[in-house]
């Protein structure tokens, strides 16, 4: 497939999800969009395997065509990729396969059914088979399923107590339940039959089947309506306007970030910091196009090293957060160190098969930037920002460090 076929085709400027497929007509990629025609002609950039990675690049190169279903909305899209994905389990989405740090939804089979969220790792842990009704996902993109969630709750009030709910006994349990259908967060109706309905709607909206939902709500809205249950009918009146007028804005803000996100020149730092081997922490900065972002900002508590081992430690900081696709992969990677931590480094993004150059800061005995290991064309075009980020990871790393020496020392 050509840059220059895609242009002939006719991709609608709105949200929605694309297919990449191959010869044979196979699906091997499914994505989502706010709109179709800008982000599927991202992926024909010429420096692709630089943003993405080597495996999207070879996946580019195999598409023999590009197809796409247009959504309403951003959320549907959300809503509409995970099933896709979860059903055709195509090749190139290789974060979804592997999907068991990833959120997601699961409704028990219960007397009041439950709506909650479950990573993979966990979903055989805690349910057997007759325990769920239903399991959604998985939505690797952690942020924007979160903004999702709280919309699609506005729309659908369900429980989701740490216990079933007909189980839950104590006077603090049952106050918090009525406090939360006080505040509209759980369903304000008693009746099961009642709230199977609003289960049975949440199930087709996640299943991407929004029309066939807003013909099942006029239909009871009329039925309510014959009944002079004018209350019920007028709610019923409310969410179909609401269905039709999703509100998702925080949506859009995400994929329109995430759009923009690619044309910026993104720059994680990592460093590691111990006593001797104790307390051992990591942490991750980030520099956007020469400003800090303090947002993208993680700590991390080494796990699998003992001993002063620092670049095991970074090894582990590295895979843990390749383990998170839901952030936008960086241009650069800086770590703190010589050879030995580049190389560390370098190998833990072949194994992943990721595509990112990795430079490092070699630092003197005072603990101040000596030289840069790194091509002479990022060198010369980043070295403030590489620095920037360097002594903002170095700076976060050890105010981690004090607070868990703390924390330690008072327990």
């Amino acid at each position: 497939m050509t840059k220059e076929s895609l242009l002939k085709k006719k991709l609608p400027d709105s949200p929605g999800v694309y297919y990449f497929l191959g010869a044979r007509k196979e699906i091997l990629y499914i994505g989502k969009a706010t709109s179709l025609r800008n982000r599927v002609k991202s992926y024909f950039a010429t420096d692709i395997r630089d943003k993405r990675s080597t495996f999207i690049e070879q996946m580019v190169a195999a598409a023999k065509s590009v197809e796409c279903t247009v959504t309403d909305s951003v959320l549907e899209a959300l809503l509409i990729e995970a099933n896709m994905i979860r059903t055709h389990k195509p090749r190139f989405n290789t974060d979804a396969k592997d999907d068991k740090s990833f959120n997601h939804v699961v409704i028990t089979n219960e007397e009041f059914p439950r709506v909650l969220v479950v990573r993979g790792k966990d979903l055989t842990l805690r349910f057997n088979e007759s325990e769920l009704l239903h399991v959604f996902g998985p939505y690797p993109q952690g942020m924007l399923f979160r903004e999702a969630l709280k919309i699609i709750r506005k729309l659908f009030q369900f429980y989701d107590t740490e216990k079933p709910v007909h189980l839950i006994q104590s006077k603090v349990s049952r106050g918090i339940i009525d406090f939360n259908q006080q505040i509209g967060l759980y369903p304000s109706v008693s009746s099961k039959d009642e709230y199977q309905k609003t289960i049975n709607h949440l199930v087709l909206f996640f299943e991407g089947k929004k029309k066939q939902l807003i013909k099942v709500l006029e239909k009871e809205m009329m039925q309510a309506a014959k009944a002079e249950k004018f209350e019920l009918a007028h709610s019923l009146k409310k969410k179909i306007f609401a269905l039709t007028h999703i509100h998702d804005i925080a949506l859009l803000k995400q994929d329109v970030r995430d759009y923009q996100d690619e044309k910026t020149v993104r720059i994680e730092a990592f460093d590691v910091a111990h006593l001797g081997g104790s307390d051992m922490v990591g942490v991750m900065t980030v520099v956007a196009s020469g400003q800090i972002s303090k947002d993208d900002y993680r700590k991390f508590k080494i796990k699998s090293v003992t001993g002063s081992n620092d670049t095991a430690a970074l090894a582990e900081l590295l895979e843990r957060r390749l383990a998170h696709p839901e952030w936008r992969y960086p241009t650069i990677i800086v770590v703190d160190g010589s050879t030995a931590q580049k190389n560390r480094a370098e190998h833990v993004l072949r194994k992943n098969g990721v595509h990112i150059p990795v430079v490092a800061v070699v630092k003197d005995e005072f603990h101040r930037p000596k030289r840069i290991l790194a091509p002479l064309s990022l060198k010369n075009k980043y070295e403030t920002d590489i620095l920037l980020a360097n002594a903002e990871a170095h700076r976060f790393s050890i105010a981690y460090h004090r607070a868990k020496r703390r924390k330690t020392f008072t327990a």
